[in-house]
């Protein structure tokens, strides 16, 4: 049997569904402009708790299509800065006492054991990186950049939480970040806005410490002080609003 030729017709309906196709799929770049500007509504207050993300509004707003405004929210939604909610769309997620005291209990259980096998097996090349965002964390803190100082944050911990070896402790942790960022940010800039409180880089120097003597169960007892420390932080500002 001879191989089937293309004809012209098949090939021009290939080439019209390839230019659709690139004309719908929403550019990644773009796409991570539109989630920085609603994510910085969204953490400066601009847009408060229950504020309708209505997709053609924004995209008006931010003078794009509607593909990349969508996929932004998608990002939002997984990320735990919006829901969906019936008959309203997607909306500003509000934070909750009892989702706060679920995930960071979550953390406590999954973090301190991180910290205890990562300290344990770390090495001299993983203790410099965790030195390095260490310093930059201390600088996001001098300049007030509460989101820059989450991401060093989290890339020291990263850092920890890989040498234990287990790839899925460490994804699990991850995801548990994205779905706390919103209430990781009240808590960072509430010790922002406290004179004297030094517990936005107290621990994770004490942690930096027994990293470096690869003593496993201080790294376990300072992450469970950490955690339980910013739950009550948390808690603190969700209680008087």
């Amino acid at each position: 049997m001879g191989v089937r030729r293309t004809s012209a017709a098949d090939q021009a309906v290939y080439d019209s569904v390839v230019r659709m196709s690139k004309r719908v799929e929403p550019s990644p770049s773009l796409t991570d402009k539109v989630y920085a500007v609603l994510h910085e509504a969204i953490t400066s207050g601009e847009y408060p708790a229950g504020y309708r993300l209505r997709i053609r509004d924004i995209a008006a707003e931010v003078g794009t299509s509607v593909m990349p405004v969508r996929e932004a929210i998608r990002r939002l939604e997984e990320a735990g800065f919006a829901e969906r909610v019936p008959h309203k769309g997607s909306v500003v997620k509000g934070q909750h006492l009892a989702e706060l005291l679920h995930i960071y209990g979550t953390r406590q259980i999954l973090e301190v054991e991180a910290a205890r096998r990562g300290t344990a097996q770390i090495d001299e090349a993983g203790v410099a990186r965790m030195r390095e965002e260490f310093e930059l964390m201390r600088r996001a803190i001098t300049e007030g950049a509460v989101v820059r100082y989450l991401d060093h944050d989290e890339a020291l911990l990263t850092v920890l939480y890989e040498a234990a070896g287990n790839p899925v402790l460490v994804s699990t942790i991850r995801t548990l970040w994205q779905h706390c960022r919103a209430y990781k940010i009240v808590g960072a800039r509430a010790s922002l806005d406290t004179p004297g409180d030094d517990s936005l880089w107290r621990y994770q120097e004490d942690l930096l410490k027994a990293a470096q003597s690869h003593d496993a169960d201080a790294a376990a007892a300072i992450s469970n002080e950490s955690l339980a420390n910013a739950t009550d932080r948390i808690k603190a500002q969700l209680v008087s609003r």
